[in-house]
C-alpha cells in the first residue's frame, strides 16, 4: 500500500517538473522569436511609436492695448521650466563642471544644497540606461533669468552639448493691476469667460503648432527632428480705453461706494462725436468696504435696472415729437399738496411746485409735472407713446462689441402686465429697464444734434505694426428727432445744472448738461426703501466733447439722490477729463489779473526772515537799524518799490497782533503764549476774535478768520471773550428734501409703487 502512494507521488512530481521544463522552454523561444529580425522591428517600431507623440505647442497669446497704442493693458510673458538631458553631456565635461553648476543651482533656487545638485547631475548622467530628461526644479523663471542661466556651465553648451532644456510657459499679466479688471476679462480652461478676453479670443488666441515630444520619466522631452508646425502668435487688440481716464473714474466711484456704503456702481465715459468708450469702470461690494470688479454692470443683465428720472428725457422727447407746438414755456399744474392722483396712482413730487414751466418741471424733476404731461397727451392712444420709446431705439440693443449686452426691456399696450397706470408710470422711468451703457448712448444723442451713434470699445485688431481691421461707431439713427426737440432737449440738460435738482455740479469753469435720477428697487415683488441714483449727461454743455453715466446703486448713509449721490462722481470726472483736454480750456489769459508787482506780499513777520527774502529777490528794504522785537510790520501798499517796515512790539502779558500774519507765524505768537487756537477759512489772518493789546489770560480762546490774498471774506461774528468760545460761523446747508409717506390706495397693479422719488 505504502508503495502505491509512494509511486504516486513521484509520478507527479515528475509531471510537473516536465511542465516547468516545457514552459521554460517555450518562453525562451519566444524570447528568441521577439529578438529576432523577424519581429524584433515590429516591437521596436511599435514601442517607438507609443513612446514619441505629437503634442501641441500652444500660440503666444496676443496683446491688449489702450487707446494710445503703447499702454499694455494685458499681455502674455514668457516663463520657463529648466530641465536637462544628461544623455548628450560628454562624461568628462560634466566630471570637471558639475560642481560648479551644482552651486550655482543652489544658490538661485535656494531649496537644495550644492552636493545635491551636483549628486542629482552625476546619478542622472552615470544611470544605467542613461537617463535622458530630468526636471531640475518646477519654480518657472523669466526671461532675463533664462539668459543668465545659459552662460552657467556646461549650459553655455547648448541644448545639443551641454543638455539644458528651457520649457517655455505663457503667462497673462496686467501691468496695470485691477485697472479696467471686468473690462479686460477672462478665459477659462473650458474657453469660457467675459470681458475682451472672451469677446476676441479668436483673434488673440493665435493658432497653436506642434511638435514630437518624447515620453520619458519625469516629463515629455520635446524631439526638434524638422517636423514641427510653428505656432502663429495671437494678434494684438487696441481698444479706445485712456489709461488716466479710467484711473480716474475708477478712483472717483471707490470714493463715492465707500462714502454712501453703496452695494455697486459704475462710470461710462464716452467721446460724442466718435463714440469711444474712454473709461468705463464697475465696482460691486464684496466686504465692509470691499470694492472690486467683479460684474460689468454698465452693460450686462445685473446691471439693467429701472433707469428711474434719467427716463423723463425720452419722455419729453416724445411729447415734443408728437407735438411740435408744445414750447418749454408751456405751464403744467403740479399742484399744491406735492402729491396727485394720475391715471389711478399717486405720484409725489419732494416739494410741491404748484403751476410751472415744462422746462422748470424738468429742472426740479418734477413726477407729477412728467406723469401728467405724457398722460394727459397720450392716455387715448398710449401705443403712440411706446412707438415713439421704440423709433428712438430704446427697445433693441445697441450691438455693442463685448459679448453680454443686456436686452432693454420697454413695455408696450400689447404686453400681458400692461395697466392703465403704466402709462403714467413709465413716463418717470418705471416698468422698463434699461442698461447704464444704453441710457448713456440715448443721451449722447442729444449731445450730438440727434445723431445716435453705437459706442465701442475696440479700435483695431492688429498684426505688430500692420492694422489687420478698424472699427468705426456705427450710426444707428442719424436723425433719432427733429431739430427743434433736440434744441429744447439741451435747454433742459442745462437748467438742470444751472437751476435744477443737479446745481451742486455747477462750475465757472465749464458748462454741463444733464439730468439726475433716482428710483426704488424693485425686489421679491415689491418696491423696497433702497434706491438706485445716477447722473447722465455731456460737457461742455455749449460743444460736448464727452458724455458721462454715473450709477451708484442702494447707498446706505442717508444720501439718496442723483444730484447729492452720483452727479459729484460726474463732476469728478469731467474736470479730471477737461483739465486733461487742451483744446476744451479757456484762455488763462482773460482770466488773469492787471500787472503784479516783483515786490513780495507781506504784512508782518520776522525781521531776519523777510531780510532774506528780499536779499534773496534783490528788492530794497527800509528797516529800523535797531527794533525792540524781532518782529515788524510792513507800511506801504503792495505795489511799493520797496519795503518799509516798523517795529511791533509783541508783550508777554498782551494779546499780539497777528493781522496780516501767516498761519505759522500766527500759531507761534498766539501758542508761546498759552492761548488756544481756532482757525476759519485758509490763507493769512484777516482778523482775530481777541482785540490786539488786550490783557492776555492763558487757556482763553482766541478765533483767527484766514483769507486768501487778495479775497475778501464775508463777515462772520467772532467771539471776544473767552473760556472755549465757539467761533459763531454759519455755512451754508443743503436744502432739506421732505420724503412723503406712501399713500394707501388700490390700484391694477399692487406690485407699483405708490411714489415715486425724484432726482
Amino acid at each position: 500500500m505504502k508503495g502505491n502512494v509512494k509511486k504516486a507521488i513521484v509520478t507527479r512530481v515528475r509531471l510537473a517538473f516536465l511542465g516547468v521544463c516545457l514552459f521554460s522552454a517555450a518562453i525562451v523561444w519566444k524570447v528568441s522569436r521577439i529578438q529576432s529580425e523577424e519581429e524584433g522591428a515590429k516591437w521596436r517600431a511599435l514601442e517607438q511609436e507609443r513612446r514619441v507623440v505629437y503634442q501641441p505647442v500652444f500660440a503666444t497669446r496676443g496683446t491688449i492695448l489702450a487707446g494710445d497704442g503703447k499702454s499694455i493693458m494685458a499681455t502674455s510673458l514668457p516663463f520657463y521650466r529648466v530641465a536637462w538631458d544628461p544623455s548628450v553631456v560628454d562624461k568628462d565635461v560634466l566630471r570637471a563642471k558639475a560642481d560648479s553648476l551644482g552651486l550655482l543651482l543652489s544658490r538661485f533656487f535656494g531649496d537644495k544644497s550644492a552636493q545635491e545638485y551636483a549628486r542629482k547631475l552625476k546619478n542622472a548622467r552615470n544611470a544605467s540606461p542613461v537617463v535622458r530628461y530630468i526636471r531640475l526644479n518646477s519654480r518657472q523663471i523669466n526671461f532675463q533669468e533664462k539668459k543668465q542661466l545659459a552662460t552657467w556651465p556646461i549650459f553655455r553648451l547648448g541644448k545639443n552639448k551641454g543638455g539644458v532644456i528651457f520649457e517655455k510657459v505663457d503667462k497673462r499679466f496686467r501691468p496695470f493691476g485691477g485697472l479696467a479688471q471686468r473690462t479686460i476679462g477672462f478665459l477659462n480652461e473650458d474657453k469660457n469667460g467675459a470681458g475682451l478676453e472672451f469677446t476676441y479670443n479668436r483673434s488673440l488666441a493665435g493658432k497653436d503648432g506642434e511638435a514630437l515630444f518624447e515620453r520619458l520619466p519625469g516629463g515629455n522631452k520635446p524631439i526638434y527632428d524638422g517636423s514641427e508646425v510653428k505656432a502663429q502668435a495671437g494678434y494684438d487688440i487696441r481698444t479706445t480705453l485712456d489709461i488716466n481716464l479710467q484711473d480716474v473714474a475708477e478712483n472717483a466711484l471707490y470714493k463715492s461706494l465707500v462714502d454712501n456704503d453703496a452695494q455697486y456702481g459704475c462710470v461710462v465715459l464716452m467721446e460724442v462725436k466718435t463714440g469711444e468708450i474712454k473709461a468705463i469702470a464697475n465696482l460691486g461690494k464684496i466686504g465692509e468696504g470691499v470694492y472690486t470688479e467683479n460684474y460689468n454692470y454698465a452693460i450686462a443683465d445685473q446691471g439693467r435696472t429701472e433707469p428711474g428720472s434719467t427716463f423723463k428725457l425720452a419722455s419729453m422727447m416724445a411729447l415734443f415729437e408728437d407735438d411740435p407746438d408744445i414750447e418749454l414755456t408751456d405751464t403744467v399744474n403740479t399742484g399744491t399738496s406735492g402729491s396727485m392722483k394720475i391715471a389711478g396712482a399717486i405720484k409725489t413730487d419732494t416739494h410741491p411746485n404748484g403751476r410751472v414751466t415744462i422746462q422748470k418741471a424738468i429742472e426740479q424733476s418734477s413726477n407729477i409735472g412728467v406723469a401728467k404731461l405724457i398722460n394727459d397727451h397720450f392716455s387715448a392712444n398710449p401705443e403712440k407713446y411706446t412707438d415713439h420709446l421704440k423709433s428712438f431705439g430704446l427697445d433693441k440693443p445697441l450691438g455693442f462689441q463685448m459679448a453680454g449686452e443686456a436686452r432693454p426691456y420697454v413695455k408696450d399696450p400689447n404686453d400681458r402686465s400692461w395697466s392703465r397706470t403704466s402709462l403714467s408710470t413709465m413716463s418717470i422711468g418705471y416698468e422698463l429697464k434699461l442698461a447704464p451703457l444704453q441710457t448713456l448712448a440715448f443721451y449722447n444723442a442729444i449731445a450730438n444734434d440727434g445723431v445716435k451713434i453705437e459706442p465701442i470699445i475696440v479700435k483695431e485688431i492688429k498684426q505688430a505694426d500692420k492694422v489687420l481691421e478698424s472699427f468705426d461707431a456705427r450710426v444707428l439713427n442719424p436723425r433719432i428727432c427733429s431739430e427743434k426737440t433736440v434744441a429744447k432737449l439741451q435747454s433742459m440738460l442745462k437748467g438742470v445744472v444751472l437751476n435744477g435738482s443737479a446745481r451742486g455740479i455747477k462750475t465757472d469753469d465749464y458748462s454741463i448738461a444733464g439730468k439726475t435720477g433716482t428710483a426704488w428697487k424693485f425686489k421679491n415683488g415689491h418696491y423696497t426703501r433702497m434706491y438706485s441714483t445716477s447722473f447722465c449727461g455731456y460737457f461742455p454743455a455749449d460743444k460736448p466733447k464727452y458724455s458721462c453715466i454715473v450709477v451708484i446703486d442702494s447707498p446706505r448713509r442717508g444720501r439718496i439722490y442723483g444730484g447729492t449721490v452720483a452727479a459729484p462722481v460726474f463732476r469728478e470726472v469731467a474736470d479730471k477729463a477737461m483739465a486733461r483736454d487742451a483744446a476744451s480750456q479757456r484762455p488763462l489769459l482773460a482770466r488773469g489779473s492787471g500787472p503784479r508787482s516783483r515786490v513780495p506780499y507781506v504784512r508782518a513777520g520776522m525781521q531776519d526772515e523777510l531780510q532774506l527774502v528780499c536779499e534773496k529777490l534783490s528788492i530794497s528794504m527800509d528797516a529800523p537799524q535797531a527794533v525792540a522785537e524781532d518782529w515788524v510790520r510792513v507800511t506801504p501798499a503792495r505795489d511799493s518799490a520797496k519795503l518799509a517796515v516798523v517795529a511791533q512790539p509783541v508783550s508777554r502779558d498782551h494779546v499780539p497782533n497777528v493781522q496780516g500774519m501767516t498761519l505759522r507765524d500766527a500759531l507761534f505768537l498766539l501758542e508761546n503764549r498759552g492761548l488756544r487756537v481756532k482757525t476759519v477759512g485758509t490763507g493769512r489772518v484777516q482778523r482775530q476774535s481777541l482785540a490786539a493789546g488786550s490783557a492776555l489770560k492763558r487757556g482763553t480762546t482766541v478765533v483767527l478768520e484766514l483769507a486768501p490774498i487778495g479775497r475778501q471774506m464775508v463777515p462772520v461774528l467772532l467771539p471776544s471773550v473767552a473760556s472755549e468760545p465757539k467761533p459763531a460761523v454759519t455755512y451754508p446747508a443743503e436744502p432739506t428734501k421732505k420724503r412723503s409717506a406712501p399713500s394707501s390706495i388700490t390700484q391694477q397693479t399692487p406690485r407699483r409703487p405708490e411714489t415715486k422719488p425724484k432726482a
